[in-house]
């Protein structure tokens, strides 16, 4: 490889493509310990996960135990097949997971009665806010108001706070339960059931609301939807939530998937992202992302939302328990569930325990002398409850509470000294067992419901064949394989998308996922029963904030697009402190990734874009024009280094300075930093604050589209006003206090897939992870030196060279061939490829980014898939193939295509699916052929299709 690039060692190829004025200071001392093997790394966690202890919760609050069957533990959770998918751009090849998330789409429309729901939301909290984003866009109201019942979970209730005042929405908390008037308002917001656990009627609230031009958006626990009304038929517009209680572990606060469902009219304001039906180039149904997929991108400053991820693997686990258990199983959890509350009430009730709370599904609350000593009985018997104040505590049941025999004895005993004497427990004579799939332990009332008849549910959910058929684990695996076989992951070949680096995600560093210790924590647990998990965050904050050179770090956002949006949260608190209430302007360069001028939006600034020259660099007289016609108003600057076009700025330095010189701050955007690190730091070289893709340069796998981590590193100055957390069991990190407003519903984000993170640091030490750094740099120089006589690489620094990644320009194919750069991607289907990222930073090209992960053989074998394909559209070109009827525009071919009496193109059957003779013995079949997708917006269509489609 380095021959090829003319080098005689990879040092002299970096310090060739990195400029040296950023280069790190060699004498600093690293704080990342010396490399680990894999058995020392995971000793060390196991070391740290015997420091947790796990109690059974009864926490609640919007979090719950649950049962994730074994059979989508081992073949989703824990298989590569399913983890190490990306994000669906390319349909042909991504039918499995899509068939999923329809799955998913279709369960949440059903149990939430609304039309139209999304492929899934980052958590409860957050989709809470993109509901009042999106009644604001939807409402004709004229107010700026936005009205939250007062009994809803507190963690939203801040990020309600928090994010409403960053973009200008009046937030008014409002005791909705009680009859509160309803001011003039946009949106209503009411938690159903509410945090107290009181299950009442928001039907009239919300037709008040109605009455005022305003969206009612309700966020409904959808197990609970089981059994009651669903906010569709309360007449809510929009309802909201997290699907974690269908088998996805409680992680110490996620990953999770929130989901959000509207009615009718507005499935064209949802954020995120959405599956829809269309159909292939045979008239085959076909899956697709519909709508805005990668709105950020396409309107920029314009988007609605900063969202461009979502929760696609957690999203899987949620539909595919559903599959798995059907209506029948839902509902006899849900009835176990509830059954065991009404045993809790009666039981404290029998003893003089004052229960507070009348109607419910799951949860009670019970007024006490002392919370404190409730507790500390409480966990001394091996239960964790809520303490809602010195006089209340709280406890809810879930799944896997309601099948524990003692679990109601326990909780008597913590009342106990309320009234001086323990308290017996009566028999369980007044549950009676009603069955369920495959022996579950269900239990309903006999013949009574806390809950009055007109909040009972009578409407059907999943009925549809999927949701009734997959009954047993052998017809459940099998189901999971069909999805799999469908589906291109990394273990099956390189996934060489530009931004987006889909790199190895070991599996000793996945290990850790499903340890009990880490995966069965209540995020607001007590500080010492989770000493071992915040030991672990404290060194992966340390070791970040090391190799990025800033002074603290707030793994709390849980994505990319949510850390930008902390970062610049951070920025706008601070010029605030500092009586600078008129700094809100964000300079972004034109080249910059679509989320950034979003999250500069959403944080409540105003975007001005600067220009980039010829070689996609900021172009340094726009960017000093632009600082001195805003001066006064200048905020930040977001730049994403090396640049979104693939190549190291020598004037990042400059630049920085020009920008601190006029008061502003430098935001520089981390999704590159895996062709940095080891080398530079950007704290080091003007940075004030920066997210980090723990999804992209650390290891944690993309899961078809996310889970995700973004933690925002920032400089001391900045520390007061990164994310803080209502519930969070310490705001110190690495020293400094975080105290602004929450961007996530859990106080650590996305904590239970940090362990691969830490796993990877530990294993790879300071010096591998600058060994991954030039193996990245040295593989992009690769392809980049082989295609350029095939291909023009659009961007170059230094000596030709480019950083982790190459833009190759297909323009001048397509004017010479009419072979577009669609055709390009998806005939590299047929080679055995998942496509580069099209047409993203440069409309027409193929960014690509080969990672370090993949040996000289597969970068051997992409390079000829692409000569091959040039080869092809040459001959297309020449008038030796039909332009409407080619190899090229012809594909993806399926074995079904070629499987047939009738062969009309003047290609052959073997050209079509062995453009190369090694794909004999190791061929990958897309299952559908190229996907309609104009068709596919036109007749939207979000839900399981029939059976017959198929036929």
């Amino acid at each position: 490889m380095l021959s090829t690039l003319g080098f005689r060692s990879i040092d002299d190829l970096v310090s060739s493509a990195i400029p040296p004025g950023i280069r790190v200071d060699e004498s600093l001392e690293s704080l990342i310990p010396d490399a680990a093997s894999e058995r020392e790394a995971l000793a060390e966690l196991r070391a740290l996960a015997a420091q947790n202890t796990v109690r059974t919760s009864l926490i609640g609050q919007g979090y719950y135990d649950t049962i994730t069957p074994a059979v989508i533990t081992r073949n989703v959770l824990e298989n590569p097949s399913w983890y190490t998918a990306y994000t669906p751009y390319q349909p042909e090849i991504s039918q499995g997971r899509l068939e999923a998330l329809i799955n998913f789409q279709t369960m949440v429309s059903d149990l939430t009665g609304l039309d139209t729901a999304n492929a899934s939301m980052l958590d409860e909290g957050t989709a809470v806010v993109e509901g009042m984003l999106l009644a604001r866009r939807a409402s004709k109201a004229k107010s700026n108001v936005f009205v939250a019942d007062a009994d809803a979970f507190p963690q939203t209730l801040a990020l309600l706070e928090a994010r409403a005042a960053a973009v200008g929405i009046e937030l008014v908390i409002a005791d909705l339960r009680g009859g509160a008037e309803l001011p003039e308002h946009f949106g209503v917001f009411v938690q159903y059931p509410a945090a107290s656990g009181e299950l009442w009627n928001p039907a009239s609230i919300i037709e008040a609301s109605h009455e005022q031009k305003g969206i009612a958006v309700v966020a409904a626990d959808l197990l609970a939807l089981a059994l009651v009304a669903s906010p569709g038929e309360h007449g809510a517009d929009v309802a909201v939530g997290t699907t974690q209680r269908f088998g996805v572990p409680m992680g110490f606060g996620g990953p999770h998937a929130g989901y959000m469902a509207v009615r009718k009219g507005l499935e064209r304001q949802l954020p995120g992202r959405l599956v829809g039906v269309s159909k292939d180039a045979t008239g085959q149904p076909g899956y697709r992302l519909s709508l805005q997929t990668r709105e950020q991108h396409i309107r920029r400053e314009k988007a609605t939302s900063n969202i461009c991820t979502a929760q696609v693997l957690l999203a899987v686990m949620a539909a595919m328990y559903a599959v798995y258990h059907g209506p029948q199983g839902i509902r006899s959890i849900a009835q176990s569930v509830h059954a065991k509350t009404v045993m809790a009430q009666r039981v404290l009730l029998e003893h003089g325990v004052r229960v507070t709370t009348k109607q419910y599904f799951d949860s009670l609350s019970v007024a006490v002398t002392d919370a404190d000593a409730v507790l500390a009985r409480a966990a001394a018997a091996g239960l964790l409850l809520y303490k809602v104040d010195e006089q209340t505590v709280r406890f809810s049941f879930d799944e896997a509470s309601a099948q524990d025999s003692d679990v109601t004895a326990r909780l008597v005993e913590a009342f106990a000294e309320e009234h001086g004497d323990p308290l017996p427990v009566p028999e369980q004579r007044a549950v009676m067992p009603l069955g369920g799939d495959r022996g579950a332990r269900a239990y309903a009332p006999l013949g009574l419901r806390q809950y009055p008849e007109t909040l009972a549910r009578t409407s059907e959910y999943l009925t549809h064949p999927v949701f009734n058929t997959h009954h047993s684990e052998t017809a459940m695996m099998r189901y999971l394989k069909r999805l799999a076989d469908k589906d291109y992951a990394l273990d099956r070949g390189m996934i060489p998308l530009g931004s987006c680096t889909m790199k190895l995600n070991a599996a000793t560093e996945m290990d850790a996922v499903t340890w009990p210790e880490f995966a069965g924590l209540h995020p607001f647990a007590p500080a010492a029963d989770v000493a071992g998990t915040l030991e672990l965050i404290a060194q992966l904050e340390t070791w970040l904030a090391d190799v990025t050179g800033y002074d603290t770090v707030s793994l709390q956002p849980n994505a990319g697009s949510q850390g930008e949006l902390a970062g610049l949260l951070a920025i706008r608190g601070y010029h605030r402190a500092n009586g600078d209430d008129q700094r809100t302007v964000c300079l972004i360069p034109s080249s910059a990734h679509g989320t950034n001028a979003a999250s500069a939006v959403l944080a409540g600034m105003k975007v001005v874009v600067v220009a980039c020259d010829d070689n996609g660099n900021v172009e340094l007289a726009d960017l000093r024009a632009k600082i001195e016609a805003h001066a006064d108003q200048l905020a930040a600057l977001m730049i994403t280094y090396p640049s979104t076009h693939g190549v190291y700025e020598h004037d990042v330095v400059r630049i920085t300075e020009a920008v601190h010189d006029a008061g502003g701050q430098v935001y520089i955007d981390g999704a590159n930093l895996n062709a940095l690190l080891g080398y530079a730091r950007f704290g080091d070289f003007g940075g004030d604050v920066s997210h980090l893709n723990l999804h992209k340069t650390f290891c944690i796998p993309h899961g078809g589209g996310g889970p995700g981590v973004g933690p925002v590193a920032a400089k001391s100055h900045l520390a007061p006003y990164l994310p803080g957390h209502p519930m969070a069991q310490t705001n110190i990190h690495s020293g400094l206090t975080h105290d602004g407003g929450p961007v996530s519903a859990a106080p650590f984000g996305s904590p239970s897939i940090l362990p691969i993170t830490w796993a990877y640091i530990r294993m790879m030490g300071a010096e591998g992870l600058a060994r991954a750094t030039r193996a990245a740099v040295l593989s992009a120089n690769y392809i980049a030196a082989r295609l350029r006589d095939h291909f023009p690489v659009l961007y170059t620094g230094d000596n030709g060279l480019v950083a982790h990644e190459c833009i190759l320009d297909l323009r001048p194919l397509t004017k010479q061939t009419g072979i577009s750069v669609d055709d390009v991607a998806k005939r590299l289907i047929d080679y055995g490829f998942h496509a580069p990222t099209m047409s993203f930073p440069v409309p027409g090209t193929l960014m690509v980014e080969p990672t370090e992960s993949e040996d000289i053989a597969e970068l051997d074998r992409f390079v000829d898939a692409m000569i091959g394909i040039k080869a092809e559209a040459d001959a297309v070109g020449a008038g030796e193939y039909p332009a409407d009827d080619n190899v090229l525009v012809g594909a993806p071919h399926t074995a079904e295509s070629i499987a047939t009496s009738e062969w009309t193109h003047p290609y052959s059957r073997e050209q079509a699916v062995y453009p190369v003779r090694a794909l004999v013995h190791a061929k990958y079949w897309p299952p559908v052929r190229r996907i309609d997708q104009a068709y596919g917006d036109r007749n939207l269509m979000c839900e399981c299709p029939p059976i017959e489609a198929f036929a």
